[in-house]
């Protein structure tokens, strides 16, 4: 059974029940302003299991294209992969538990044709009645494993305790598959569904959002429950062909034959190299298809990492960098002009190499930082000389970058509505003022390419050829200005598809919409009655007087055709 197939039945099986398929959200979100990519499938539905109503409804179902840049470093293996679809299923306050286990059982056993005895699942330890439930449906009890909240709890925030007040949380129940490989006992004296070992592999996870945290530190009881679930559509598609290495399913098979005729090596002479190769080049040309361009910063950089990381192994595997292009589905001027560049760098670092007589961690560290060489490949390459480099000392340089990474993007990059306090609404509303003000005076060419916003600042991106004029640039500001001074209504709107076209509201009408949609509009204006009409998950304040002067920092350039503004609000 294929990828598209198990995607097909589990979309097939869920509107059956009542439920409503959603489009995905874009892997880079333009309404997220806390976070760089879609990393998972619950990640633009927050606000809705928060509370906000959702065009869609209570029952919705969806496959979600997913990036996860921390996983970057752990490609190599048989399971972890930085891009994945992730299969979902959720419940705004209209079922729980008893239905949706039932369910999954029934898809995993039923529409997929798992075998009972190959399934086990974890419960949280106090989750009584997922446990009986699990038993009803014919696990057995040696299947059903008890975890602490550190493996069964989610939160956007961690553990229990972690959880703020008014944070939502509750127990999870995961599902795993067992593939019956060995067990390695390096990885502790029993094997057990959250082993590492590789025997078994998570291919499903039921969130239960049953919690609120109250003012003196306890968890109360939610009228209403919201049920989360995520399941991996790679994961379950090796699964389901019984094979734990999920680089020998359909959605990469393709890539690794291709890799193979590039590089004249076949797979099982170094597997690692060519999972790495597979995996970042599919995820590069799905950020590539996002509207994403190599460069130094945000975004651009991950996508740079993950193609130069795949260039570094492909030249291990003796192979034309300039060729990986070919494993782009589209886009592949792109990468041909990021490998045509890293070509030259990658020279460099060789002859730097070269010139090193001893190369200690903190060397092996520079060169990651500055040729991108990881560091498996400078300890491969000095091994040859008969060197050892201190593993240790590169791994303390690098976890040094990593604090000061996250010191200096504290708040930027995490999923979710955690930080949107009142100074970042007032900032995500002023940039729907900035995208119309910009269109006013630059053309109807203009629109928004992304954005990020902490409590400091907005950060604007928009397609756009040239870079302004400072008159331009004054122009946008004194006419964003102006409007905050109108003090403006914000009024949000749930209507069809249809109202929303013929009420000219921005947004890409290419891309695959539910029938009801989320809009915000900021007037009244002409332009059918308001100022700035756009699709729009919130959250805005109420009307535009109590943002405050907006003043333009900065303009500057992103990538071809995309220029990107800095503002902030004047004190």
């Amino acid at each position: 059974m294929d990828s598209k197939t198990i995607r097909d039945k589990f979309i097939k099986f869920f509107v059956e029940r009542g439920h409503k398929e959603i489009a995905p959200a874009k892997l880079v979100p333009e309404n997220d302003p806390t976070t760089l990519f879609t990393s998972s499938g619950m990640q633009p539905l927050v606000p809705y299991l928060l509370g906000q109503e959702h065009p869609g409804g209570k029952r919705l179902v969806n496959s979600q294209p997913c990036f996860r840049a921390e996983d970057i470093e752990e490609v190599g293996d048989n399971r972890h992969t930085t891009f994945f679809e992730m299969l979902g299923n959720w419940s705004l306050g209209d079922y729980s538990k008893k239905e949706q286990l039932p369910w999954i059982w029934e898809f995993l056993t039923k529409e997929l044709g798992l075998p009972k005895e190959k399934l086990y699942v974890s419960v949280l330890e106090e989750d009584k009645e997922s446990h009986e439930i699990w038993k009803s449906l014919g696990a057995s009890e040696d299947h059903i494993f008890f975890y602490g909240v550190d493996k069964n709890w989610w939160s956007r925030s961690g553990l229990p305790d972690k959880m703020p007040i008014g944070e939502i949380g509750g127990p999870d129940s995961e599902v795993f598959y067992d593939f019956g490989t060995p067990h390695d006992s390096k990885f502790g004296k029993d094997c057990h569904p959250n082993c590492n070992c590789g025997r078994f592999l998570e291919i499903g996870n039921s969130v239960f959002i049953q919690y609120l945290k109250r003012s003196d530190g306890t968890l109360k009881e939610l009228p209403e429950n919201n049920v989360d679930f995520g399941g991996g559509l790679e994961r379950l598609t090796a699964a389901v062909n019984n094979n734990p290495d999920i680089f020998q399913i359909d959605l990469y098979l393709p890539i690794i034959r291709n890799i193979e005729q590039i590089s004249g090596k076949k797979y099982e002479e170094n597997p690692q190299f060519f999972r790495v190769i597979a995996d970042h080049m599919r995820a590069g040309a799905a950020l590539i298809a996002d509207g994403v361009r190599p460069a130094n910063k945000l975004h651009g950089y991950i996508l740079r990492r993950l193609l130069r990381r795949s260039a570094v192994k492909m030249r291990q595997l003796g192979g034309d960098l300039i060729k990986l292009s070919e494993l782009a589905d589209q886009n592949e001027e792109v990468i041909k002009e990021e490998m045509e560049r890293f070509s030259k760098t990658l020279d460099k670092g060789l002859k730097e190499i070269e010139k090193i007589e001893k190369i200690d961690g903190k060397k092996a560290f520079d060169l990651y930082q500055t040729f991108g060489f990881p560091f498996e490949v400078t300890e491969e390459l000095f091994r040859q000389k008969g060197q050892e480099i201190d593993k240790e000392q590169f791994k303390a340089e690098f976890e040094k970058h990593q604090q000061l990474s996250r010191t200096a993007s504290s708040g930027m990059f995490k999923g979710g509505l955690e930080n949107h306090s009142e100074v970042v609404i007032k900032y995500h509303t002023a940039t729907h003022l900035l995208q119309q003000a910009l269109r006013d005076i630059l053309g109807p060419a203009v629109f928004q390419k992304g954005s990020n916003i902490t409590t400091e600042r907005l950060r604007f991106d928009f397609s756009f050829d040239r870079k302004l004029t400072d008159s331009e640039i004054r122009q946008v500001e004194e006419l964003v200005n102006q409007k905050i001074k109108d003090d403006l209504k914000v009024d949000h709107m749930i209507v069809s598809l249809d109202e929303a076209k013929q009420m000219n509201a921005i947004g890409l009408f290419d891309e695959k919409y539910a029938e009801k949609v989320s809009i915000y509009g900021i007037g009244p204006q002409a332009r059918g009655g308001y100022y700035s009409l756009e699709f729009c998950g919130g959250p805005h304040v109420e009307h535009t007087g109590v943002i405050g002067k907006i003043k333009i920092t900065k303009e500057e350039a992103v990538s071809f055709g995309i220029r990107r503004i800095y503002a902030n609000i004047a004190l």
